[in-house]
């Protein structure tokens, strides 16, 4: 318990497929969406990607923070293990907040995807088949 009596998040694991790069987290994530625009899905090979927003200082690389590739800008880019090249986060906002890539989470977050966002340029092979709300660009 902290001072003023609140408990701490919990911490989550996760990392890379090859394990080269693990990191921790605070289960403590701001939103989680899926998105659908085209370059989470060509960073992802798949039809969206499932990430979790949290302020930067959150996250903390526990091994093989020399291993780590970044791709893109210095204000905003793309982590990825140098390794196997599995993408962990996307860092924005000036290194203010990061998206983690849901699917590199060993443990179990909290949080579920609250929305689809993108959906006008998703993949046209790919049905979205549950309820949440779908926006053509960002959520309102």
């Amino acid at each position: 318990m902290t001072e003023t009596g609140d408990t701490a998040p919990r911490r989550l694991a996760g990392g890379c497929l090859c394990g080269a790069v693990r990191y921790g987290v605070d289960d403590a994530f701001l939103y989680a969406v899926n998105c659908h625009c085209s370059n989470c899905r060509r960073t992802t090979g798949s039809a969206f990607k499932p990430f979790a927003g949290i302020g930067s200082e959150r996250l903390e690389l526990t091994t093989g923070a020399d291993n780590i590739l970044r791709y893109g800008g210095h204000e905003a880019h793309d982590v990825h293990c140098r390794t196997c090249g599995s993408l962990l986060y996307s860092l924005l906002n000036h290194g203010a907040r990061i998206h983690l890539a849901m699917g590199t989470l060993s443990d179990a977050p909290s949080i579920r995807p609250s929305a689809h966002i993108f959906v006008g340029s998703k993949a046209p092979w790919y049905d979205i088949t549950d309820d949440l709300p779908q926006f053509e660009g960002h959520a309102s």
